[in-house]
């Protein structure tokens, strides 16, 4: 068995390219596999893809027939992997030389089912240390108990995936998977299970994610329906998570997070196409009352006055069936 399988999906992103390629050759090991899904690019992407599999030394590549999503593209590389631990990169992102080899030094040394690690943002010059919110670090802990306070940013705020390494046996449980065809905030229910159904985990401050924020061909700077698989990605952590044995302790925590991603989108609505967004306040409205209300209630009072005023004004929005279904 090989040390370690890197899952890479590109799509559309060939200005940054070299700089991912470039990174992982400088991370290259004969034990390390670097599977790259190339989810149906027409932007010239491909061609350097073809390039990088006769090239960079473990590289595996695979191409979608059509384009499924990040979500998809990481699941078509958990199904290939051959690796003893599993980690992911962005196609649009880079490494620091050497960091897989600390990263799975790391894991080793832990003992854990898997490890979260710090990153860097880059948007455009500027470059700024993110951080795991949880205190401990280098110990391995019971992932369900970094999941709460409801009210403070926790680990399960902290999604993702490329940001840590997970052992096989968390492909052969059943919980690294992603949920096919979400398009944006895939992350969240991964994480939710993660935390929920894994027995360890540990965090270390390893820096040697490069995570670039504000391309232009991210889903997080483009404001059409494709955003709107929030709304689907969060319905699943609810329900999830309320058939969970303590859901009455873990809802309140996916609740009111919910909500303020729901608050977000509807501060920044004007980024959204006009359809987009009667779309979006339609589906938040229903969004809101799915949810346990008693739960909603105790949420919403924990919240500043403009969140929750916003949520409450929307929580009363009168939404026809078929502007939900848009």
């Amino acid at each position: 068995m090989l040390k370690l399988s890197v899952i890479v999906p590109f799509y559309n992103v060939r200005p940054y390219v070299p700089d991912a390629l470039r990174s992982l050759r400088a991370n290259a090991r004969d034990d390390f596999e670097f599977i790259l899904v190339d989810d149906c690019s027409t932007d010239g992407t491909a061609d350097l893809l073809a390039r990088a599999e006769r090239e960079l030394p473990g590289a595996v590549l695979i191409r979608h027939e059509k384009n499924g999503g990040l979500a998809t593209a990481r699941n078509t590389g958990i199904d290939r992997a051959r690796g003893e631990y599993l980690t992911f990169l962005d196609g649009d992102d880079w490494l620091a030389p050497g960091h897989y080899a600390r990263l799975v030094s790391a894991i080793e040394r832990l003992d854990c089912d898997f490890v979260r690690t710090d990153h860097v943002q880059c948007t455009a010059r500027a470059r700024a240390v993110h951080h795991v919110p949880h205190g401990r670090r280098n110990v391995a802990m019971n992932p369900r108990d970094a999941i709460l306070p409801a009210h403070r940013t926790t680990s399960v705020d902290y999604a993702y995936a490329w940001a840590g390494i997970y052992h096989r046996r968390l492909v052969e449980r059943g919980v690294l998977r992603f949920t096919d065809g979400l398009r944006t905030a895939e992350d969240r229910p991964w994480i939710w299970k993660l935390h929920r159904e894994a027995e360890s985990f540990a965090v270390t401050g390893l820096l040697g994610v490069f995570y670039r924020r504000g391309v232009s061909s991210s889903l997080t700077q483009i404001g059409d329906v494709r955003q709107l698989d929030f709304i689907r990605a969060f319905d699943q952590v609810i329900e999830e998570t309320a058939r969970d044995a303590d859901a009455a302790t873990l809802l309140p925590k996916a609740v009111r997070t919910y909500c303020a991603i729901i608050s977000h989108h509807l501060g920044t609505i004007e980024r959204f196409e006009p359809p987009v967004a009667r779309q979006l306040k339609a589906m938040s409205t229903a969004a809101l009352r799915r949810m346990p209300q008693d739960v909603l209630d105790n949420a919403l009072g924990s919240m500043d006055a403009e969140r929750a005023g916003r949520l409450r004004r929307l929580r009363r929005r009168p939404v026809p069936a078929a502007e939900v279904a848009a």
